[in-house]
């Protein structure tokens, strides 16, 4: 861990105490949560939205590709522009943010439009996921950091979980313009919480910021950043099109049941990720491999098998649930809070990429080349998760020998 970041974790009471203060810690996971559904609720509602917007269903997916495109292009120019802000005027500015975008969202009927306001909430989201880690640090003391980052990052499996499947039922009923509507109103009561129970933290002074990219120079970053772009982006060729997969297996009926499923998987994951976090990183970490590569296997060959489908979800759910909280720490770990920017930039980058790269397939292979090219990614992610044994994926997180009891 770099100086700045092991400041970083004990400036605060909260830190130097032996407990978690839930209230700022659950604020914060809701930010997560408005987070993902702002940005992969169109997965759910795709054809839908496709059709309102009188655009193909390719096209629609580009809500998701905008959105990550915006975010992880601006994580680290926003890290460096807004180092000397405090940092709750940051994040509540960024809640604000997504207000905005979704009751835009909501009404508007003009593709163009749409695609400019789900660029500003990537944005935002690129200050939500640069704040929210150093954030949870802050709060927790040293042995119980990864479990308040656990905390905080579950806020992205109820998102898919619960947030996801409601909002697809939610379009199916009522259409899906009420649930961004529903969006926005969560985003404005998360304001209040945020203003109620979230400590104010000073930026970095000026003339003390060491260079982001020269965290790739520490050892372990860079393999952390690698699964990161491999596994997100093997994940968001699949998910961004999974209704589309659906239905070219006669299961785009059961859409929001099969969401819903590997949702809850996904917050199983979480729960035993942040559990075990602090001391079994890279069991989880290889884990959560194996358990996606087992899943789009099923996908690939078997997906005309209702009862698979299920299956592969699960699977899927419960490597991919805990991967947000592993990453996280992982890469601060090796690279401090400069780590934590360069990963919000890759994991979005990728995340993009999924949806380009998705609709490109889907011209050309069709929706059943998508889990494939998941098997095609996951085994390098194998590999180098194997290899970095002594950086990025060791056995022990740094400082647990002494902080655990």
């Amino acid at each position: 861990m770099t100086t700045s970041h092991t400041e970083s974790q004990t400036d605060t009471p909260s830190a130097q105490g032996g407990k978690l203060p839930m209230s700022p810690l659950l604020a914060l996971c809701t930010a997560a949560f408005i987070g993902i559904l702002t940005e992969a609720l169109p997965a759910g509602v795709l054809p839908e939205m496709a059709r309102d917007l009188s655009v193909s269903e390719s096209a629609a997916g580009q809500t998701l590709t905008i959105y990550a495109i915006a975010t992880g292009l601006s994580a680290i120019p926003m890290s460096m522009a807004t180092a000397t802000w405090r940092r709750k005027r940051l994040l509540l500015i960024a809640v604000t943010t997504f207000a905005v975008a979704n009751v835009v969202t909501a009404m508007s009927s003009n593709y163009a439009l749409t695609m400019v306001f789900r660029l500003a909430a990537g944005v935002a989201a690129a200050v939500v996921w640069a704040e929210l880690v150093g954030y949870a640090r802050r709060l927790a003391p040293p042995h119980l950091a990864g479990r308040a980052i656990a905390i905080t990052m579950a806020g992205i499996p109820l998102a898919l979980s619960l947030g996801i499947p409601v909002g697809t039922f939610l379009g199916k009923v009522f259409g899906w313009r009420l649930t961004f509507g529903l969006v926005a109103l969560v985003s404005v009561l998360l304001l209040a919480w945020i203003s109620a129970s979230v400590p104010d933290h000073p930026g970095q002074q000026p003339g003390k910021r060491a260079s982001i990219l020269g965290a790739l120079k520490l050892p372990g970053v860079v393999s952390v950043l690698f699964v990161v772009a491999a596994y997100v982006l093997a994940h968001n060729i699949l998910y961004t099109y999974i209704a589309t997969f659906l239905d070219e297996h006669d299961m785009g009926g059961s859409r929001d049941i099969v969401l819903l499923v590997f949702g809850l998987a996904s917050m199983v994951s979480i729960f035993i990720t942040g559990a075990l976090v602090d001391r079994r990183l890279r069991s989880l970490t290889l884990g959560s491999a194996v358990l996606f590569l087992v899943a789009a296997g099923l996908l690939a060959i078997l997906a005309d098998i209702g009862a698979a489908v299920y299956v592969a979800m699960v699977l899927w759910g419960l490597g991919w649930g805990g991967m947000a909280t592993l990453l996280q720490t992982a890469v601060t770990d090796a690279g401090g809070d400069r780590g934590q920017a360069l990963l919000v930039t890759t994991w979005n980058s990728f995340m993009a990429g999924g949806g380009a790269v998705g609709g490109i397939l889907l011209g050309a292979l069709g929706p059943d080349s998508f889990p494939w090219s998941v098997l095609i990614l996951l085994g390098p992610v194998l590999l180098v998760v194997t290899g970095a044994r002594a950086h990025g994926f060791p056995a022990k997180r740094p400082g647990m020998e002494t902080t655990t009891p």
